[in-house]
Formats: C-alpha cells, structure tokens, sequence
C-alpha cells in the first residue's frame, strides 16, 4: 500500500473575541488535529497572543499534529471603539455602566473582518469555515467560494431549544406579570422559567435584530457544532436535530479531550495563584469538603454582593476557593473585616484567574458555585460535581434550567432575574443555604451521586465508540470529501 494520496483536510476556525468562546475553539481545534485535520484559528492581535503559548506548547509535544494562527486587522479606533478594545473583557473589566451598549457596537464592528474572511477563503480553499454564531455575515462570505460555514454557539442543546421554542410560541406575552412562572410550550420536560429569566425577548430592540440575523445565518448554513454529548441532555438533542437545526453534530465536552496537567493549568489564561500551591492546599483537605465558587469572565459583582457573599461563606463554616473578579480600579471594601484571618487555612481567595479545572477534577472539591456559563457547566459535569447555580445573564437561566430541573444536580441560590453582568442581589443568607445544602444531607449525596454517573458518561462520550466520538467522525468525514 502506498502512502494517502488525500491531502490533510483544513479547516478554519473563528472564535468570537471572548474568553468563553476562544477556549472551547482551541480545544476544538487541538480535537481536530489529533483527527489529522489542519486547524487554522482566526483572531486579532491581542488575542492572538492569548491563543499562541498553548498552540506553541501543542504543536511542541505534538510534532506530526498541526494547528496554526491567522492574525486579521482590527482597527479598534477606526471601528469607533476605545484603542486596545480586541475583548469583550475589555467592557467587563472597565467599569462599563454602558457595557451592554459597547459590546452591540463590539458586535457590529466585527463586520470588519468580511473582506479579509474573503480574501483568506479565496486563498486556502479550506474544506469547511466555523465560525461564531456572533458572526452571521460569515455565512454569506463562505458561500461566495463555495467552502461550508458551521456555527458554533458555544452552549448545549437545551438552552438552544428552550431559546427556540420561546420565540416560537412568546408564552412570555400571556403572563400578567414579569415573575409569573409558565411552562415553556413544546420543550420536553415542563420546564418553569419566567419572563425576566428570558433572553433577548425583544425582537424590535437593535440587540433583538441582530439576533435575528444570526439565526437567519444558521438556517441558511451547512449546519451547527455543538459542545455537549447526547447522554448529558438526550431528549434536547434530539429535539434539536429534528425540529431546530438543519444538521448538527455534538463534539463535547470538549475540556475532557485536553488533560493533560499543563493543559489544566493553562485553560484559559496565566493563573493568579500558583497551581503547585494550589493542589498543595487541596490535598491537605478531607475529600469532598472544599466549595469551589467562580462566576466566569464576564460577571463582574458590585462591593455590596461580594460582601454577602464573603459573610454567606463564612458563616457555612466550609473550606473554600472563591475567585473574586474586581472592576479595575475598585477599591478591596468588600472583604468583612478581618475575614481572611479568621478563615486563614479554611479558605483561598483567587483574585484574578483561576485553573479552574485542576479545582474541579480535584477529590477534595465537593461542589462548584457557577453562574451555569456553558463552559464552567460542562467542566462541573465533566468533575463530577453538584453546584449551586447562580445565572447572571445571556442564557445561563436556561442551563440553570438543565441542572436544577432535568439533571438534579444542582441547587438554585435563588437568582430570579437578567441584571447584564452585576447580576440578581442575593443575601448572605441564601449564600450559606446553598452551600451547605449543595454539601451536606441524604439529597446531597442523591446529587452527588448523579453527578458522578453523567462524569462517567461524559468520559465515555468522547473514547472510542461514544457518541461524541462518533459524531466526530461523521463530520469529519463529511467535510473531508
């Protein structure tokens, strides 16, 4: 037999300028190098320099493999928005009362790229294009050289149908009040949700239009990569492929592909705490007696909440990692006086950036405080874990939905409304009753013990002959020939 006479497949991926959407498009593309495609990313200068240590560091360990970097233009200024604005963590970590308003304009300027999409389409011919759903003229731009566009939304399968069958049915119109729960009609599962937990109900706001665009872009794509795994949300993936999207194949978790200890560790971004001395801490604690709380790279809380939460910890007498995310120039007015003495041994605050997943995987963590963004559910699943859920915006009331309602693994903190990054106040009260019911009693330990078998199921997904492993497959041959 002579060597392949096929050349390697190529496919281009473009992440939206988020944390949360480049993390899982790195994976991504680590999963299709090891598939022996080439894997090209698309992203602007700054970013570039977040993506390019761990592709450095895969390329290095991985000779053969091959993932590359494509820088595009991005003329912040020119575009209308501050210098050095390449991120949504720009709006977030600013002090932005008028974020919501920046990141429409971040969105819109992002058309920037149409021209060099084109002309890098036109050169390489890639055998399929990925790019974000928050990029819907992509779509248009992969059509003109006949290369198919996939949307990645970057979230599961039921927070896509719940979305869905909203906009379907607006069952939000027939409430009389904001907080009157309903059931969302046609979705398996009566799921209750109410009108202030929905997302972008407004299809006459300039937000509500774009989003209109974007799934106008989808309908009219070769269909939609999904970061999740048949047996994690079954009936919502078959409701998505059979009533919402005209082809989709689920690729995920794709954080339990990349395991490596170095991998772990550098998800993301640099740690602000040595991970050495981090794991050091942990294994001197009883298994399962450590709450693990982050809220992502997007909340950013007011002095008032961290505050609740600092005495709501305190008060639950757990150990404690709690990753506190500060405005830039805020003043440390947040922590009760003298509680990093009291809970000295007890408890590590993270200011900055955790390595989130080595938390996670280790046995000492016993629970995960999350804001249900896709990303940190899907590494909580993935751990094994229960959670305490606390949605702060975009669709994270839909997957508190998924955990607290289908799966039952996690206990609600009591969050009932959409507040754009600050999220819904809660009391020191509420924090203690979470934590401790999320780590303590005969329903904990029925939590606990669902969230090990979806850990188990979720590693099965992805080996040999799971369905994500399939699903895989199936695409990758589809967009290879």
């Amino acid at each position: 037999m002579g060597s392949n006479p096929h050349p390697k497949p190529h496919f281009l991926l473009f992440p939206f300028m988020a944390h949360g959407h480049m993390i899982p498009t790195l994976d991504m593309a680590k999963l299709f190098a090891t598939k022996g495609a080439k894997s090209t990313i698309l992203t602007t200068p700054l970013n570039s320099k977040i993506l390019q240590k761990p592709i450095d560091t895969f390329n290095k360990l991985n000779p053969t493999l091959e993932i590359d970097i494509k820088i595009f233009d991005f003329p912040c200024v020119q575009l209308g928005l501050p210098e050095g604005c390449e991120n949504v963590d720009f709006f977030t970590s600013n002090n932005n009362d008028d974020g919501g308003y920046m990141i429409f304009k971040f969105l819109t300027a992002t058309r920037f790229f149409k021209d060099q999409l084109e002309k890098l389409l036109e050169a390489t011919r890639p055998d399929c294009l990925i790019a974000d759903m928050f990029f819907p003229w992509a779509t248009e731009a992969a059509e003109k050289f006949y290369v198919p566009r996939l949307v990645f939304h970057g979230t599961g399968y039921f927070s896509l149908c719940a979305g869905h069958c909203i906009r379907m049915h607006n069952p939000q119109n027939r409430v009389a009040s904001s907080c009157e729960p309903f059931v969302i009609p046609d979705l398996p599962g009566d799921i209750i949700l109410t009108k202030e937990q929905i997302v972008d109900g407004d299809n006459e706001s300039d937000m509500g239009k774009f989003m209109n665009e974007v799934r106008k872009s989808e309908v009219e794509s070769s269909g939609v990569i999904v970061n999740s795994f048949h047996e994690l949300e079954p009936a919502y993936a078959d409701f998505y492929k059979k009533f919402v999207a005209k082809k989709a194949w689920h690729i995920g978790p794709l954080s339990v592909v990349n395991r490596g200890l170095q991998e772990k560790a550098e998800r993301g971004k640099k740690a602000s705490i040595d991970e050495v001395e981090c794991l050091k801490w942990l294994d001197s604690k009883k298994p399962g007696s450590v709450i693990y709380i982050s809220f992502g790279s997007v909340a950013s809380f007011k002095n008032e909440q961290l505050i609740e939460i600092a005495a709501g910890l305190e008060a639950s007498g757990t150990n404690f990692i709690w990753v506190v995310r500060k405005n830039k120039g805020d003043k440390e007015e947040w922590l009760p006086e003298g509680m990093e003495e009291r809970t000295k041994g007890k408890g590590i605050i993270i200011r900055g950036w955790a390595p989130q997943v080595l938390i996670l995987d280790h046995q000492a963590t016993g629970g995960f405080v999350t804001h249900c963004g896709w990303n940190s559910l899907l590494e909580g699943v993935a751990a094994g874990l229960p959670m305490v859920t606390w949605p702060v915006g975009a669709e994270q009331f839909y997957n508190e939905k998924l955990v607290t309602q289908v799966l039952k693994t996690g206990v609600s903190v009591g969050a009932t409304k959409h507040v754009r990054f600050k999220g819904d106040f809660i009391s020191r009260e509420k924090v203690e009753k979470a934590v401790r019911e999320v780590l303590v009693g005969e329903e904990a330990g029925e939590r606990r013990r669902r969230a090990k078998t979806l850990a188990e199921m979720a590693k099965a997904a992805v080996k040999e002959g799971g369905s994500s492993f399939n699903d895989l497959n199936s695409f990758i041959e589809e967009f290879s020939s």
